[in-house]
């Protein structure tokens, strides 16, 4: 179906192209969301009708989410989740999670706007693009923890599966020692009999 675009459409097109895409794709994206018309003679006038308005009005939308993305670019969202000792979460975080963690910051963020191909399953700093705008994108960062501590650790750069794993080793060490010293022991005591 060609259709003809009302505003830019990452990956299809600019604002006034005719482009042909499914027809699926048209009808269950494009149309109902008003970002493209039907390419027929009628529509064509239409269009020229209202490209000053929709120019304009795109114009001003970007503005606006050029001022949010100053204040939103960087910004750092603490999601606390429950993982395994390897760092792998129990579930999983996903757009919604990210969408709430941003609005209890003060954004007005849709989560349709968060750009995230496949759903956050381990612990860790995960680097996110958020799509205000067709033309505008910014990045947050989103520091997924086990708790607030672990968090901190990770905002300072530590990684916490390692220092688990030091951990386990430090404690496999200790235990290793203590055999050794119980075998000396019970080795005196053999001797002294």
């Amino acid at each position: 179906m060609d259709v003809i675009l009302l505003e830019r459409v990452a990956k299809l097109g600019q604002m006034g192209e005719v482009v042909k895409v499914r027809d699926g794709f048209a009808r269950n994206f494009l149309l109902p969301n008003g970002k493209a018309l039907r390419a027929t003679k009628a529509n064509r006038d239409r269009f020229e009708h209202m490209k000053v308005e929709l120019e304009a009005r795109n114009l001003e939308r970007r503005k606006d989410a050029e001022v949010v993305a100053e204040k939103l670019n960087g910004q750092i969202i603490l999601t606390i989740r429950q993982a395994g000792e390897s760092g792998q979460l129990y579930g999983s975080v996903s757009t919604r999670d990210i969408a709430d963690g941003l609005t209890a910051a003060g954004f007005t963020v849709d989560r349709s706007q968060i750009i995230l191909n496949h759903p956050i399953k381990t612990l860790g700093l995960h680097v996110v693009p958020v799509s205000l705008h067709p033309e505008v994108q910014v990045t947050v960062s989103v520091n997924v923890a086990r708790n607030a501590e672990e968090a901190e650790r990770q905002a300072r750069g530590e990684d916490v599966r390692t220092a688990r794993d030091e951990d386990a080793e430090i404690e496999a060490e200790l235990a290793v020692a203590r055999a050794e010293v119980a075998a000396e022991l019970a080795a005196e005591e053999g001797v002294e009999e």
